[in-house]
């Protein structure tokens, strides 16, 4: 599986860590930045390119990082297609993949450690998304919605 990877300064360090982790075990990945550090540079110009590569192929996944993740959650939802959720623990990154199909993670590196990001991850990527009626519903009307300009 493809993953996109996308950071400002605050999750350098954790996206960093994470890389090689996905690579040591066995996903492809595909950096979007940032790849230094850099205190001055802004989340928006990485995440967009993060979601925009997710965005082409529904069985692309990605994960973003920064400080409260929340910022990156934003950017990333402004993309056609992309439905992140902001990783807080195991339960509510399982429903987002069951139940949502999320396809973006938002980790916030206040909120969690390399460990933790290690299994929140882990359930993101290999947690099916359930395709009852009802989800697939609801993610329909996300599309409409999408379309939608209000």
């Amino acid at each position: 599986m493809k993953v996109y990877l996308g950071t400002d300064h605050a999750g350098f360090e954790l996206k960093e860590q994470i890389k090689s982790y996905l690579q040591d075990n066995g996903y492809e990945v595909e950096d979007c930045g940032a790849f230094t550090f850099d205190k001055t540079d802004d989340y928006p110009d990485f995440i967009a390119k993060t979601a925009g590569g997710v965005s082409k192929d529904p069985n692309l996944r990605g994960i973003v990082f920064g400080k409260s993740g929340a910022g990156e959650c934003i950017v990333a939802n402004k993309i056609r297609g992309i439905r992140a959720v902001l990783g807080v623990n195991k339960e509510n990154v399982t429903l987002s993949r069951t139940h949502n199909d999320a396809n973006i993670l938002s980790l916030g590196t206040i909120f969690v450690n390399f460990d933790a990001a290690k299994e929140l991850v882990n359930i993101f990527l290999q947690t099916p998304f359930l395709g009852e009626v009802r989800h697939v519903r609801r993610i329909n009307k996300i599309r409409e919605i999408e379309h939608e300009t209000y």
